[in-house]
Order: structure tokens, then sequence, then C-alpha cells
């Protein structure tokens, strides 16, 4: 009887040590070789749209090459799968901090951070709803793309011999409208009596995927008799980039410096800094300093610009550059404030 006993609690204490064991794993958010690994799932238009995803893209692979990090990115094709994919990433023992790359995925993140609080969460261009809380495990991250959208405003203002310039959007939203205005805005300051041709692709996420439509509207706001056409609409503005080298005018990239896909048909582009995001993000984490709630990026934190280097100076005069730069201050001061 005694050692029967004596087998039992050897067992009782064999199961007891493996279940301390699988639980110290279970909590660990890290690979087997102990590096951090992030999540990833990519805004509508996916990866190669050489604009708002690999600029995100290039922030996890800067991260890799600082920090050593591993990542994983979904690319949810349509978009209709952006939860399942969020929730995927998110039940990973492996990842410890989990991006979604768009506004439209400020409901679907909002919910899974809450699903899961002990994970960390980030979402680019978070909307913002002052009657509802954020959780403590996600960061809003949201830029002032007003602010870079006045500038190359001025600047198309500023170079256009034309009293109408051109404005294609992706998807007709709130978002997308912050570009429009501002665009509109800097154009304005500059030449009061100027008009803004404004066209969006849609009003789904499909309109940031649809380069053949947006032509089509770049095309007709050219012939209309703008000859600087600013776009923000994802991979669909590689047909503004296309009707520009047809008509042989301008053409203002979004997000990216996009020169090279119309090269002296892209004047500048107005730039947000999606890539450091994500690192400074990632970086946070890793030292554990993550900080939850909204993160605004302007002018004057450096989230936002325009493009002026080797490539693109010689369309853009040291005239019009000084009057673009002597705006940037008087934004950044308050002088000028850019309404929304």
């Amino acid at each position: 009887m005694k050692k029967y006993i004596g087998i039992f609690l050897v067992f009782v204490i064999l199961v007891s040590t493996l279940g301390i064991s699988c639980k110290k794993q279970d909590n660990k958010s890290e690979t087997t070789n102990g590096q951090l690994k992030v999540g990833l799932v990519f805004d509508v238009g996916g990866r190669g749209d050489k604009s708002f995803n690999d600029a995100a893209y290039a922030g996890l692979e800067r991260a890799k090459k600082d920090f050593g990090i591993e990542f994983e990115v979904i690319d949810p094709g349509e978009g209709s799968d952006r939860e399942s994919a969020l929730r995927k990433l998110a039940s990973r023992k492996d990842i410890g901090l989990v991006f979604g790359v768009g506004f439209i995925f400020t409901e679907d993140i909002t919910k899974i951070a809450t699903d899961f609080p002990d994970k960390k969460f980030g979402c680019i261009d978070y909307t913002v709803d002052p009657r509802k809380e954020i959780p403590k495990n996600l960061t809003a991250l949201e830029f002032k793309e007003e602010e870079g959208s006045f500038l190359v405003g001025t600047l198309a203002a500023l170079i256009s011999k034309s009293d109408k310039i051109g404005f294609v959007g992706g998807m007709e939203s709130s978002l997308i409208k912050k570009f429009e205005k501002g665009f509109t805005e800097g154009v304005k300051y500059v030449k009061p009596g100027n008009r803004v041709l404004v066209g969006y692709v849609s009003v789904t996420g499909d309109g940031f995927k649809n380069p053949g439509k947006a032509k089509e509207i770049a095309l007709s706001q050219f012939s209309g008799g703008a000859e600087i056409i600013y776009h923000a609409s994802g991979l669909s503005g590689l047909g503004v980039f296309e009707a520009a080298r047809d008509q042989k005018k301008f053409a203002i990239g979004v997000d990216m410096d996009q020169y090279n896909e119309a090269p002296g048909f892209v004047l500048t582009s107005m730039t947000k800094q999606v890539d450091e995001v994500i690192y400074q993000t990632i970086k946070d984490f890793k030292e554990g300093k993550f900080v939850s709630g909204v993160k605004s990026l302007g002018l004057k934190e450096k989230g936002v610009d325009y493009v002026y280097n080797d490539k693109n100076k010689n369309l853009i005069s040291d005239e019009v550059r000084k009057k673009v730069e002597e705006i940037r201050n008087k934004i950044i001061s308050g002088e000028i404030k850019v309404t929304l």
C-alpha cells in the first residue's frame, strides 16, 4: 500500500511541475530563440502598393535589422477578413505586439485589444472618437495629414500657371477628406481665386486599389485645365502617375517619396512617416516603454512633410522652396492654423 502511495505522490509532483512549466511558457511573448515577434495586418491594396503599406513594411524591416525582431504579416485581400487576421496574430503565444495599418481597422482592433488585454496593439490612422475610450493596451497613431497637404497645396499653387489644380482621393471618407481640405486650403492661401477639381475613386475601400478608375479621373481633370494633381489614393495613385506621363503634366505623390513611379512628372510627395512610427512603437515596446492612447504627429513632430531632394529639386525653384519653407514655419509656430 505504501508503495502505491509513493508512486501516486511522485505522479502528482511530476504533473504539478509540468503544469507550472507550461504556464510559464504560455505567458511568453517571444519566439523560442528569445526574439521579440511582431504581427502586422496590411491595409487594402496590400504590400506592393508603393505607398502606405510598403512604408509600414519598411518600418518592420528596420526594426528587424536594428533590434533583431521577427515579424509576421497578413494581407487580408479584399479587406473583409481584417478582424480574423488580427485575431489570428493576437492568439499567437509568440507575438506580443500587433499592428493594424489603416483607419478601416479602428473598430476591429479596438474589439480585439479588449479581447486580448495581455497583448499590445498599434493602429496607424486610428479614427479617434472622443465619446469612446481607447483600450489601455492600444496606441492610436494618427497624423496631421492636413498640415502636409497644406504645404504641397501651396507648392502646387506657386508652380502652376493654371487657375485649376486637381485632387484624386481613394475612398471618400473622413480621413481622405483631411488630405483634400488641407490641400485646398494650401492652394487658396497662395491663390484665393484658384479652383481645386476634386474626384474620388470610390466610397468603399476598393478606391485604394483601382488605378484604372483613378487614371480616368486624372485625365478628366487634366482635360479640364488642371496642370498638377495631388492624389491620396494608395495603389490607385499609380493611375494618376500614368495620366501625368501621358499628358506631360505633374502629379504629387503621397505617403512615401513616389518620384520613381513617374520620373520627371512627380513634382513632390506628401510623406507620412509610417515607417518611423512603426519602428518607434516597436522600440518602445521592446524597451518596456509602450504608451497607450492617442499619438498625433504633424509638421512640428516631423510626422508629415514634403519631398525636396536631388531628384526633384530641378522642378522646384529656390524662390518657391523659400516661400514653402516660410509657410511651414508659420504652421509650426501656430501663425497659420490649418482647419478641418
